[in-house]
């Protein structure tokens, strides 16, 4: 006879509906361990009829370990803002997040198919499949970087609720509390200005040269002899190095002093110089093209378990 103890020990493992909890242990004769894999198949099941649809709702989230040298910044996917903000989902992205700062992963397919951090019975990868079967959307832990720091610290910032996270390093010989308020304060000013590089070493060739060519272009196109185009494409580059790499960039929150000026500032405060070694910005669902669809279409579709 199946219990409802039974039915609610199995839902407090898995997280699947109750109902689908009583017909799998029906299924298995109250075999609980049988009940729970035979669940697995059927949320595998479910995932993989979901997959093809576009996820580019979620959040991004960062994680920073006690000492501040190691963190990771990731972006989990769904599909409506509604699941993005439940509660089993944002367990799922944390734990996303703890894990590919103790991770020695490269890619997302190698951090998925490891030990979930929050229960070592099953892979990340398990834990997604059995989140989309409790909440009926496709998800996905689409990227993540980690970043690690010897000398210096590392901080984080999350703006609009997960919407858009940053992860600064800055690196410096001296320990001091100036160098968590530097990080925090460049992490803002990337999560408002994006900027595409952090120096100017750090522009590729490619993009250079293409900006040159946009810029001659525009020149002529204004109507400007070809004598002074040349130097009217210099002016411009300065402007591109100005507006696109960060240290810089206009510092937002006192423009009188660049983001390296700051930088020249603070490690007069600490006595070292303080340099910014690396960062990582994420904004949900940038590069994912998200189908519109008839709101009635799709409710419609939900209700047919499309």
């Amino acid at each position: 006879m199946i219990t409802a103890q039974m039915v609610k020990e199995l839902r407090e493992r898995t997280g699947a509906g109750m109902m689908d909890c009583k017909k799998a242990l029906n299924e298995v004769n109250g075999d609980t361990e049988k009940a729970i894999e035979l669940l697995r198949e059927k949320g595998l099941a479910a995932a993989a009829k979901k997959a093809g649809r576009v996820a580019a709702e979620g959040l991004v989230k960062t994680y920073i370990s006690e000492n501040g040298k190691v963190a990771s910044i990731v972006e989990v996917n769904c599909e409506t803002d509604f699941v993005s903000a439940n509660e089993a989902f944002v367990e799922l992205a944390d734990n996303a997040a703890k894990q590919a700062a103790n991770s020695n992963a490269k890619t997302v397919e190698e951090l998925v198919e490891e030990k979930y951090i929050a229960d070592e019975n099953i892979t990340v990868k398990d834990a997604v499949t059995a989140l989309i079967a409790k909440l009926g959307e496709n998800m996905a832990v689409r990227r993540f970087e980690k970043l690690v720091v010897e000398n210096g610290t590392i901080e984080s910032y999350i703006h609009g609720g997960g919407r858009i996270g940053v992860l600064v390093k800055v690196e410096c010989e001296k320990e001091s509390p100036v160098l968590k308020e530097v990080a925090k304060d460049v992490a803002m000013q990337v999560a408002a200005t994006n900027p595409l590089f952090l120096n100017r070493d750090a522009v590729d060739n490619e993009s250079l040269e293409k900006e040159k060519e946009i810029y001659r272009v525009q020149a002529l196109n204004e109507g400007k002899p070809e004598k002074i185009v040349d130097k009217m494409v210099v002016g411009r580059v300065q402007k591109y190095y100005k507006e696109n790499c960060l240290v810089e960039q206009v510092w937002v929150r006192n423009p009188d002093l660049t983001i390296e000026k700051y930088l020249q500032e603070k490690s007069k405060e600490v006595g070292a110089p303080i340099t910014i070694a690396a960062y990582a910005r994420f904004e949900k669902g940038e590069g994912i093209e998200k189908k519109e669809e008839n709101f009635a279409e799709e409710v419609q579709k939900q209700m047919q378990g499309k």
